[in-house]
């Protein structure tokens, strides 16, 4: 996928979400081969199951090569260029993981990324394997994220059923991506397959142009990491 067109971006502003193009086979088939080499070699950091299982890795970028080159690549930049502009940074310390969903009753709870509307940031998740309702594909409320921002945890006990019943599963085949909004509200299904459900997530943000301080935790992956405050001589 090139540039999104005038429809694809007023439908990601109205709903919080939007299916983005297909990764090519062999770069998800790579993707796969340098997650489970981590897992199986128990890379840490690492988060587990209650049954110790490794069921995350994380920091992906500091990992094999191919996750950065992922998620900088041009299939990835210039759609996601449309809602950021030209200087975007990847985010190293929200999302920046790989996660394998395995058999199990349980499902995430409704919940947003970030706290509020004004430090909002654009997450990514790629499908690597097929995602269905079955396996626990993706759920949004669509256009949750026009509502106000709160303090504390955000969960689905903070919502009522009325809010909760609205949300809609999400499947996409495996190289699939989507594209949303994090204050939009989400969850994870249960995967009730005995197959695992593999994806990787990373975060976004435009370039902070009245920043002068370099954050380590962002990895500029396209355009200047400009600055423009006044509080300087010309």
């Amino acid at each position: 996928m090139s540039a999104l067109t005038f429809e694809q971006i007023q439908h990601f502003r109205h709903s919080g979400y939007l299916k983005l193009g297909q990764l090519p086979s062999e770069r998800v088939e790579r993707l796969k081969k340098a997650v489970w080499s981590d897992i199986e070699a128990e890379v840490e950091p690492v988060v587990r199951s209650k049954e110790g299982r490794i069921v995350r890795i994380s920091n992906v970028v500091d990992r094999d090569p191919i996750f950065l080159d992922t998620a900088s690549c041009s299939q990835v930049i210039e759609p996601l260029s449309c809602i950021l502009g030209p200087n975007i940074h990847l985010i190293k310390n929200r999302h920046n993981h790989a996660t394998l969903r395995t058999s199990s009753e349980h499902y995430d709870s409704l919940h947003r990324d970030v706290k509020q509307w004004s430090r909002t940031i654009f997450t990514i998740i790629f499908y690597l394997e097929e995602t269905t309702v079955e396996n626990g594909c993706t759920w949004f409320v669509p256009g949750s994220h026009h509502f106000p921002g709160v303090d504390g945890k955000i969960g689905e006990e903070r919502w009522t059923a009325t809010v909760s019943e609205q949300a809609v599963p999400l499947p996409m085949s495996g190289g699939g991506m989507v594209l949303i909004d994090s204050m939009v509200m989400h969850r994870a299904g249960s995967n009730t397959t005995s197959d695992t459900r593999m994806s990787m997530t990373m975060g976004y943000h435009s370039v902070d142009e009245i920043s002068d301080v370099r954050d380590p935790k962002r990895i500029l992956v396209h355009g200047e990491d400009l600055y423009s405050g006044n509080d300087k001589s010309k």
